[in-house]
């Protein structure tokens, strides 16, 4: 199965084959999505003090490793590939400017898991060092689950000429999915890849990734990319 019949809904069940995207490297752009230290740092499970709290961890756990092994590895690969080729890199995180959080949105206010105090500048705010942002790369900094909602970065986007997004990182059903949808109702061109995104469950992932696809993006995987655009590394000298 290709990634031009993968992954759809009831809705697009008698749909025809999308055209491939439009992939031009002077107008495409990478936006790597809140993988951030604060979700992927974990406690030793033996320091858990009940059942619950240890059941609790372990459901986690196909996350952490799907994040781990497959997201991370294969964002660090799309990355380099982009650097090489002077395609732009931008980045998203959740952070606050504020020590207390008050100027966090209500959503990331309200009780649960979304309920993070992240200001800027501290250690669990910032992406990954795998994925850490290099030289000029852009960053911007949001309250809200989509990146375009709460940022300037349509205007920079707009700067930039770029007229197709490639979206990736974590979580899939949330920020990822929120910017898919305000990226797509902007008009731009979005594109999803599936093996560089995690959500906190398999199910989860797959769920939203047929509810975004077609209508607010193509989802494909890293492969499908790299082979329209016609990526790959220069060999060392």
């Amino acid at each position: 199965m290709s990634w031009k019949t993968e992954h759809r809904s009831f809705y697009y069940a008698l749909a025809p084959e999308p055209d491939d995207p439009v992939l031009d490297p002077a107008t495409t752009a990478l936006l790597v999505i809140d993988v951030q230290n604060t979700y992927l740092e974990r406690p030793d499970r033996a320091s858990l003090a009940t059942e619950a709290e240890r059941a609790h961890y372990d459901g986690w756990t196909p996350f952490h490793e799907r994040t781990h092994g497959t997201a991370i590895p294969n964002i660090a690969e799309l990355l380099a590939l982009f650097r090489a080729k002077g395609i732009e890199r931008l980045f998203a995180r959740i952070a606050c400017r504020t020590l207390d959080g008050r100027d966090r949105s209500l959503s990331q206010k309200k009780p649960g898991f979304n309920n993070l105090l992240l200001p800027k500048d501290e250690h669990a705010s910032q992406m990954v060092a795998a994925l850490a942002p290099e030289g000029d790369e852009i960053t911007v900094i949001k309250t809200t689950d989509s990146a375009l909602t709460g940022t300037n970065l349509r205007l920079i986007l707009s700067n930039l000429g770029i007229r197709t997004v490639i979206c990736v990182g974590i979580f899939t059903d949330q920020c990822v999915s929120s910017t898919v949808r305000s990226l797509a109702d902007e008009s731009f061109d979005v594109v999803v890849l599936e093996d560089c995104c995690a959500a906190a469950t398999d199910e989860l992932h797959r769920q939203e990734l047929a509810i975004i696809n077609m209508i607010y993006c193509n989802v494909m995987r890293l492969a499908d990319l790299k082979a329209l655009m016609k990526l790959e590394l220069e060999p060392a000298q």
